[in-house]
């Protein structure tokens, strides 16, 4: 749906995890609308070119055939931009570009915000809308299961527990093995449900059943230990969900 009010948004990355990670962002987020989503800086070049516009442009450093940075010092007029980088020494050639922020992989909703909020704050004072809150818009996430990018609705997940350098993702129906870190993963969780209990294990609030010996039960017969160093968080947390 059209927001007339809204930032116009481009996504340039060649990594589909994290352009769809950004996409998520942006439908999260009521101030910004999604124009295009681009996987190269050469796709990128061909859409400025073809006279089209945006306000703000989420840009990937490291990218084949043109760089992030190459296609800022082509572009004549660049909208504003918030470069995506997994290293913070680009910053130092970002700011020289004048780009307005960057975020470092793996990105995380709070610092997209504030990122964005950024943008907001140097845009004229008629044209600012405000950042919003995570917001339920969708309970869906693209993760990559082998070598397909699946979509999850994670309203259906009970908990994720890290396996070494994977995680499994657990509904009461199937499982999912997801090649990553329970760190990382849980960066990309925009939704308040999910909460770290234990260095293992990241639960969906929504599914406990009851708690004994500092077990959560949930449905199905999963039961999840409490860690010593979680215990705090999780019970003065515990009636808000």
């Amino acid at each position: 749906m059209s927001n007339p009010g809204a930032l116009t948004c481009l996504v340039i990355d060649d990594d589909t995890m994290n352009r769809l990670t950004l996409e998520h962002y942006i439908g999260l987020t009521e101030s910004l609308q999604l124009v295009a989503s681009l996987n190269d800086g050469a796709q990128g070049l061909n859409f400025f070119r073809a006279g089209n516009k945006v306000d703000l442009l989420f840009l990937d450093v490291e990218m084949p055939n043109l760089s992030g940075l190459e296609l800022l010092r082509v572009l004549t007029d660049p909208p504003e931009v918030i470069l995506a980088t997994s290293y913070e020494h680009f910053a130092v050639d970002a700011f020289a570009l004048r780009v307005t922020d960057y975020l470092v992989k793996p990105f995380d909703y709070a610092r997209f915000s504030q990122a964005v909020q950024r943008v907001l704050e140097r845009r004229p004072t008629s044209m600012i809308q405000p950042v919003a809150s995570p917001a339920p818009v969708s309970s869906d996430l693209f993760v990559k299961v082998n070598n397909r990018m699946v979509r999850l609705n994670f309203d259906e997940v009970l908990y994720i527990e890290a396996l070494s350098d994977y995680v499994t993702i657990v509904t009461l129906r199937q499982k999912h093995i997801v090649y990553t870190t329970l760190k990382s993963f849980a960066a990309r969780l925009s939704f308040d449900n999910f909460v770290r209990v234990h260095r293992s294990y990241i639960l969906n609030m929504k599914h406990v059943e009851s708690i004994e010996d500092n077990t959560a039960r949930l449905a199905g017969g999963h039961q999840i230990p409490i860690g010593v160093s979680y215990q705090e968080a999780f019970f003065k947390n515990l009636n808000r969900f």
